[in-house]
């Protein structure tokens, strides 16, 4: 008797954070419609959350932490320790006693899967081990590796090589970002969040007009100059505040900046990610949007709303804001705080261009998770 495959999915849900609940959403969903019977694991940071999140979203999946602890677990920040370690750790589980079934599960896995995402850089360069330890899982059990939409720019500090030879190891490898894709010395191809259906908030009477949705988190500008330009903005467009709203993508997070400004807004509406989450984001052709995070850009453009981008860093924020005008967002990049931008106009992507999109990540999506040759083990009797 044959078992089922077993998809082995690994990224950042669960804390929460709305682009990554949204890629991890859209993946589940379509193995839900495609491999319903298929046994499905996420590797998450916070499996707990993610399970309240998305659990109800593949009838078979379930949540766990192995290859994030490695990562944590590994004896130095220095990418390529991380990166090595991790390796032997999955290889030979003795290292980590700890997680030796969470290591052993991954190696049985048909499918190893890395979702798409900005989470291994820079920033956070004990992530490098998460790409590692997928490879070796692989080498090891002959799984396809597949890593989508992926944001790696800027890479490691002095890890350029190691992630390109990491990448080189998995079967399907997919950058979402031309900084990223030059790195790897490939074409840039999109985010995967074009997989997804986001729920947006059709049925609200009167939606805002211009839509904030303004970060604290990895901010080089500051938070007060962020709020202070963003005043000028909607000053400078003459907004009535009743004609705002403020979204969460990130909760708690997304409400810091908005409270240096609330009491010059009176009247405007905030939505916090809870309600956008469950209710769906209100968003509508022919709004105008400010935002920091890149997948409110994404999702209000793809909607048909126009909007201005604020890149809160110049390498990580800009390079992923910049690949979605690139793809036509028809948005503009406020790349100077001190200017006042004309409120834009458009209607953000192109239809055409959202359906070619969302064709080029189902084509991948069936690549990666087509029958692979672990498939179909026989079951013990």
């Amino acid at each position: 008797m044959h078992a089922p495959p077993l998809y082995y999915l690994i990224g950042p849900a669960g804390h929460p954070n709305y682009g990554d609940e949204l890629i991890t959403a859209g993946w589940l969903n379509h193995l839900a419609d495609t491999a319903p019977d298929a046994a499905v694991w996420v590797d998450t940071h916070s499996p707990g959350p993610a399970q309240v999140l998305l659990g109800d979203l593949h009838p078979r999946v379930r949540f766990t932490d192995t290859l994030w602890r490695l990562c944590w677990e590994a004896p130095s920040d220095d990418p390529w320790q991380v990166a090595s370690w991790v390796r032997r750790a999955v290889t030979d589980p003795g290292l980590a006693p700890r997680w030796d079934r969470g290591i052993a599960l991954l190696r049985r896995a048909d499918v190893i899967h890395l979702l798409g995402g900005g989470y291994i850089n820079r920033i956070w360069p004990r992530h490098i081990g998460l790409f590692a330890g997928a490879a070796a899982a692989a080498r090891a059990s002959g799984a396809r590796c597949a890593a989508t939409g992926l944001g790696l720019f800027p890479e490691p500090e002095g890890a350029a090589e190691l992630v390109r030879a990491t990448a080189a190891e998995f079967a399907i490898t997919e950058i979402r970002d031309r900084a990223s894709a030059d790195l790897l010395r490939t074409a840039p191809g999109i985010d995967d969040a074009f997989l997804a259906q986001p729920k947006l908030r059709t049925n609200e009477d009167d939606p805002p007009d211009v839509m904030l949705c303004l970060q604290s988190d990895q901010v080089d500008i500051g938070i007060d100059a962020l709020a202070s330009a963003v005043l000028r903005i909607l000053r400078a467009w003459q907004t009535p505040p009743e004609r705002i709203g403020v979204v969460e993508a990130i909760p708690g997070e997304d409400r810091k900046v908005f409270d240096l400004i609330e009491h010059q807004l009176p009247g405007a509406r905030f939505y916090p990610f809870v309600d956008v989450w469950e209710h769906g984001l209100p968003v509508t052709a022919g709004q105008t949007w400010l935002t920091t995070r890149f997948h409110m850009h994404l999702v209000a453009a793809t909607a048909g709303a126009t909007g201005v981008a604020i890149p809160v860093s110049t390498d990580f924020y800009a390079t992923k804001h910049r690949s979605l005008i690139e793809l036509g967002s028809g948005w503009t990049m406020l790349d100077d705080l001190q200017q006042v931008p004309r409120r834009p106009t458009g209607a953000g992507f192109d239809a055409a261009v959202v359906e070619a999109a969302g064709r080029a990540k189902l084509a991948l999506a069936r690549a990666v998770y087509a029958p692979t040759a672990t498939a179909g083990r026989q079951t013990p009797h």
